[in-house]
């Protein structure tokens, strides 16, 4: 399956409007932003876990980076409510569930060779960052020098920009906003090569924005294994 995988191309999906897919496990449902790949594929997704839904123990061969929506997320290992962020490098494993329900961002197989960061950010955690012209708070969830993840608040009616030298991706968590002349409402994805700033007005309720400066694939990412 091959779904936005032209890098070279801005994009923006507005995720609420899309249809979601089963997944192998029952009442685990996807909306496919961007896929490469079959089911073991290089994806972002946004994942619905129903009420007493969970995902069989699997281990993460080519990294999975988490972003909890609504609901908390659980595993083995603790409880994850919304807001909570987490990376689980190549060769680290769970079993995933929603005692009550919840929605997560992932991002899966994209993690570069000898990249094996693991770490947990609750809600509210991270270091404070110096907030860009329009923002109002914006915290630090990641950085080793390759990427660098933030969340921010943005002001209500603020116009803001992110200057763009490697590659920006976006993910809208709250709120409105109008970008490239179209309007985005919360769960809105975007992705822009090196070179395309992202540039948005901010809506009235104002807007919180999950964002990964990095290529947008690193030259040394990891390979998936081609299927026998």
């Amino acid at each position: 399956m091959h779904l936005n995988d032209d890098l070279s191309r801005p994009v923006a999906v507005h995720a609420g409007t899309l249809d979601w897919v089963p997944s192998p496990a029952a009442g685990v449902d996807r909306r496919m932003l961007y896929r490469e790949g079959g089911e073991v594929a290089r994806a972002t997704s946004i994942v619905r876990y129903a009420k007493g839904s969970a995902f069989p123990a699997h281990v993460h061969s080519g990294g999975e980076e988490i972003l909890v929506l609504d609901g908390t997320f659980q595993d083995e290992h603790g409880d994850y409510p919304a807001g909570s962020y987490f990376r689980n490098p190549p060769g680290t494993s769970h079993c995933p569930a929603a005692a009550d329900g919840c929605t997560i961002f992932v991002r899966l197989w994209q993690f570069r060779e000898g990249d094996h960061a693991q770490l947990v950010r609750r809600p509210g955690e991270g270091k404070a960052a110096p907030p860009r012209d329009g923002a109002t708070a914006a915290r630090l969830l990641f950085d080793d020098g390759a990427e660098r993840v933030l969340i921010e608040d943005w002001a209500p009616g603020a116009a803001v920009t992110i200057p763009n030298h490697r590659g920006l991706e976006l993910l809208l968590v709250s709120g409105r906003l109008l970008h490239g002349g179209g309007a985005l409402a919360a769960p809105s994805w975007c992705r822009l090569p090196a070179g395309h700033d992202f540039t948005a007005s901010v809506g009235p309720e104002g807007a919180r924005i999950w964002i990964k400066d990095a290529p947008l694939q690193h030259p040394d990412v990891l390979p998936i294994p081609e299927r026998s």
